[in-house]
């Protein structure tokens, strides 16, 4: 045996770590090369969770589900306001509070679609969601003569495939960049601290109209905003009009 083939006889096992262990770290650049990395961020389908705003304007909004003690409380504190929101309906909530559907659209505010049955939507097909959100679609637009625009996706849950169905649609999935957390049932002081200390121009601020504290809170936290110099507007005046794109963090951007 000549003794270039000794040597490598000898380093064999060595060699053979040296191989894995470049590979190893080879990979490891890949995964998390920021170049690469902002690559498959950028290539992922997201929902408007905020908008790029140069004014002080932001969106308040609503996801009504289950309960309904308070819809026409909440329709109060925002008419003495002056201020139009965004509600997003579940269609059994429809089929059981018709005339609070109608309230909602007679007082001006949106009426926007949260799915049918409030099912977990990354577990559905893609025929399945598209069939889903135009059943909720129709029962609203016959009740208020408007076919929502807007999607929020039940529990806030989505995934490319989700984002996907709802876009074939023509609409626009939403979610929000400020949680109020009224859902907890959290103290009414609290959720306006969380509330108030988080919102910015573009937020999308999500509210529940059941939740045991919201009415208390929220004439707070309007007079905070518009003292402020905010504007609070629906969701769709919100958005941008035009050519825009979604960032990897949510947010809408003119382009």
């Amino acid at each position: 045996m000549s003794d270039f083939k000794k040597i490598v006889e000898k380093h064999k096992n060595t060699l053979s770590a040296i191989v894995m262990l470049a590979a190893v770290v080879g990979i490891f650049w890949a995964v998390n090369s920021p170049a690469l990395v902002g690559v498959a961020a950028s290539n992922r389908q997201l929902p408007v969770y905020c908008v790029q705003r140069d004014d002080r304007t932001v969106a308040i909004s609503f996801d009504a589900a289950w309960g309904n003690e308070d819809t026409q409380k909440l329709i109060d504190i925002l008419d003495q306001y002056g201020v139009k929101t965004t509600f997003f309906v579940v269609g059994d909530w429809v089929d059981r509070y018709p005339e609070s559907v109608q309230a909602l659209s007679d007082a001006g505010h949106e009426v926007m679609n949260h799915s049918s049955t409030h099912a977990h939507f990354s577990k559905l097909s893609h025929s399945e969601i598209v069939s889903d959100i135009t059943a909720c679609n129709n029962k609203i637009a016959a009740i208020t003569g408007a076919t929502p625009t807007l999607f929020r996706c039940p529990y806030g849950e989505y995934d490319d495939h989700v984002i996907s169905a709802i876009s074939s649609l023509g609409m626009t999935a939403v979610q929000w960049d400020v949680d109020s957390l009224d859902w907890k049932g959290i103290p009414a002081g609290q959720i306006q601290r969380r509330v108030l200390d988080k919102v910015q121009p573009g937020s999308i601020v999500l509210f529940h109209n059941a939740a045991e504290n919201t009415p208390e809170a929220l004439p707070g936290i309007l007079e905070a905003l518009l003292a402020d110099g905010y504007e609070i507007v629906p969701i769709s005046q919100l958005l941008l009009k035009g050519d825009s794109f979604i960032d990897n963090t949510g947010r809408q951007c003119q382009r």
